[in-house]
């Protein structure tokens, strides 16, 4: 069964959902979210919420949660290489292009951070534009850069969930 939620937090509010073990989405758009997903907070949605809530109150800089995006091979190969980026770090399509062994594919990759289902978990807000400027966001540029200064503040603490 699918289920979702939202979830009022400090950038606004979120949308969580699961395909019964998964976590498959978290938005800022609930349009993303297909509409059968039947309305419930589950334990499992309920644990990525304080997670997510964690990592906002510069808690928890690691997620643990289990998530299953959906997408092409393509887009699964970027989303993994976006995970390896470290908290507190950017970095830009183009690094992502090379980590993928294509270095020209950096207008694929700025597509595939586009449809990264999983915000925050999968860190696509990490990913700036080549001469360091911050470049499109799906909660937009504003929450980009919230997430952003979060982390670099917090770069150096130490959290029980690091």
């Amino acid at each position: 069964m699918n289920y979702k939620y939202h979830y009022q937090t400090e950038i606004g509010k979120i949308y969580i959902a699961e395909n019964g073990n998964e976590i498959n989405f978290v938005t800022f758009d609930k349009t993303k979210i297909p509409k059968e997903y039947k309305e419930l907070e589950t334990q499992n949605i309920k644990k990525c919420y304080n997670e997510i809530h964690e990592y906002l109150n510069a808690r928890r800089k690691t997620f643990t949660i289990n998530i299953n995006p959906s997408g092409t091979a393509f887009q699964k190969k970027v989303w993994k290489e976006l995970i390896k980026i470290p908290y507190g770090n950017t970095v830009t399509y183009k690094d992502i292009a090379k980590s993928i062994g294509n270095e020209q594919a950096c207008r694929a990759v700025g597509m595939a951070n586009n449809k990264n289902p999983i915000a925050i978990i999968v860190p696509c807000h990490r990913v700036i534009g080549k001469n360091g400027d911050l470049t499109g966001y799906a909660g937009g540029l504003g929450i980009k850069k919230q997430l952003l200064d979060l982390e670099y503040s917090n770069k150096s603490l130490q959290t029980p969930n690091n």
